[in-house]
């Protein structure tokens, strides 16, 4: 069964770094291209990076420079370093398997952790 459990949102002023994490069970992780998508309220979810099992890393324009995905395989853990933080990041952030250019893998989705990036 698998599961993703994703943490380490919060409530941030413009231009605030926040760390997310999120932890999988159930899949094979050190071989498994992760992904962080992000939903905000009334659009739809997309992909923002991607890291491959090797350590390849893949963003959106609107992240690079400001957004780091980091894994740790030991750990089944997945990382997103957020700095520079706006008011368009907030979204609920969640992790999955990445098939594809952005093709999440897991029909499961965990609860997400909400980023609210305002003044």
């Amino acid at each position: 069964q698998v599961q993703l459990v994703e943490s380490g949102g919060g409530l941030v002023q413009p231009g605030g770094s926040l760390r997310l994490s999120c932890t999988a069970s159930g899949i094979v992780f050190d071989r498994t291209t992760m992904g962080w998508y992000r939903q905000a309220s009334g659009k739809q979810r997309e992909l923002v990076a991607t890291i491959t099992s090797g350590g390849s890393t893949k963003y959106v324009d609107f992240v690079k420079g400001r957004f780091t995905i980091s894994r740790e395989n030991a750990n089944d853990t997945v990382y997103l370093q957020m700095n520079s933080l706006r008011p368009e990041d907030t979204a609920v952030y969640y992790c999955n398997g990445v098939a594809g250019e952005r093709r999440p893998i897991f029909a499961s989705w965990g609860q997400g952790t909400q980023v609210t990036v305002s003044s």
